[in-house]
């Protein structure tokens, strides 16, 4: 009985481990001429975004468009993380 509640035991530890992980997913990109950078988190919200003195010489067509892909590409990078971190879990868990 006590090994059983030792290897529950283990699983609980190791599924609030998976928990926090993903809560610090975090994707971060910066646009290929560096006026946008975006940070969003595991989930792909929105987290922080800045902008470089460059803005002053985009149109506002422009700015949506680099404000846009640079998102999704911070998108992807977090997706990325999220999805190693629970393959992980997941062949743990097959042991």
């Amino acid at each position: 009985m006590d090994e059983l509640q030792a290897r529950v035991q283990q699983k609980l530890y190791r599924m609030q481990d998976l928990r926090d992980g993903l809560a610090a997913v975090r994707g971060r990109e910066t646009s290929e001429d560096g006026v946008v950078t975006v940070e969003v988190d595991g989930n792909g919200a929105l987290k922080d975004l800045a902008f470089s003195s460059g803005i002053s010489r985009l149109t506002p067509d422009e700015l949506e468009r680099i404000v846009v892909q640079t998102a999704a590409a911070a998108a992807r990078v977090a997706f990325e993380q999220r999805a190693e971190l629970v393959n992980e879990y997941t062949a743990e868990l097959a042991l």
